[in-house]
């Protein structure tokens, strides 16, 4: 059925020209994201770090042409969570990057998504704009998905940074990786299973 349902917005944004843009939060903190790692046998691994709850947050879009010809990956990063005003604002600097380009938007369904300003604000950027949500609990369908535990198992693994600077450094140059690779993208979308 969630096939069903976003094949028909393929579909649209094809007849559109548009690009079909997968949307996403997440953040980063001090405390390290913890993986496997290699270590001389009988040594185990300590990882020493500041225990903090200082943290940032995250917005993301993997954006596709229906017939594969491009890919693009925007993102950004912000001290606090994403509530509807800053996404608002994300939005709009991801119309300035497309540059008037048709977007088909598909998310989950967080509330800030779904508030009666956002609604009201989308309704005002029919010219460019449409936006989908994924189904409940849809979020394997989410390509965006992967590139955030990608940067968590490769950038930020075992890391213990001093400041959320670090963290940071370490995060952009990760989503910067990301967005520079072509086939990652791609790669991302094939493991969801959809088709553009």
């Amino acid at each position: 059925m969630a096939q069903d349902r976003v094949a028909a917005h393929k579909k649209s944004a094809r007849r559109r020209g548009a690009w079909i843009c997968f949307q996403d939060e997440s953040g980063f903190s001090l405390l390290p994201a913890v993986r496997a790692t290699w270590a001389p046998k009988g040594v185990t691994p300590t990882l020493r770090h500041r225990f903090s709850w200082k943290r940032l947050s995250m917005a993301g879009v993997l954006a596709y042409r229906s017939d594969r010809s491009g890919a693009a990956f925007v993102f950004q990063i912000k001290e606090g969570a994403y509530n509807t005003e800053s996404l608002i604002e994300f939005l709009t600097a991801l119309g300035r990057h497309f540059a008037g380009d048709a977007v088909t938007l598909i998310w989950d369904g967080l509330p800030s998504h779904r508030s009666k300003a956002m609604k009201a604000w989308i309704a005002t950027q029919r010219m460019w704009l449409r936006v989908e949500q994924l189904p409940p609990y849809g979020y394997e369908l989410n390509p965006i998905e992967m590139v955030w535990g990608n940067i968590k198992s490769t950038e930020l693994a075992n890391l213990c940074p001093d400041t959320i600077d670090e963290a940071r450094a370490a995060t952009e140059t990760g989503l910067e990786r990301v967005g520079t690779n072509y086939d990652l993208c791609f790669n991302f979308l094939d493991h969801t299973g959809l088709l553009l």
